[in-house]
């Protein structure tokens, strides 16, 4: 009877356990979202004059104002800062155009829409009209 016992215990089955496996190591790449902003209203033009700040540039544009006391015009500079969608590379100097579009953060109303000319093709131009 000893024995039968002793026999028991060794027929006990094992249980196939799942091995740990090691899941393949997936890399995420994450795609750069590219937003569109809708230009409505005002469309201006006018030269960078700070590009220090990631993806803003400040534009400035230059008005006449007529003083009528005097019956002459002034010059009047006003300061915008835009937005600079990705791919678009703006140095200060540049003549941009930009547009109005939806709200973007506290000051940055506008969108950089194109850029007319560099700073290095006006001065090219400068040099050849001078020689």
């Amino acid at each position: 009877m000893v024995e039968d016992k002793k026999e028991v215990k060794k027929k006990v089955v094992k249980k196939d356990v799942a091995k740990p496996v090691k899941a393949p190591v997936k890399k995420v790449v994450r795609e750069e979202t590219t937003k569109t902003y809708p230009i409505r209203g005002n469309i201006f033009e006018g030269e960078v004059v700070s590009a220090k700040a990631n993806k803003t540039i400040t534009v400035q544009r230059e008005l006449t104002h007529y003083i009528s006391k005097y019956e002459r015009y002034k010059k009047v500079f006003s300061k915008i800062k835009a937005h600079v969608p990705s791919g678009m590379d703006v140095k200060e100097g540049d003549i941009v155009q930009i547009g109005e579009t939806r709200r973007i953060s506290k000051t940055k109303n506008f969108v950089l829409i194109k850029i007319i000319s560099d700073k290095k093709w006006r001065q090219w131009q400068y040099q050849t009209i001078m020689l």
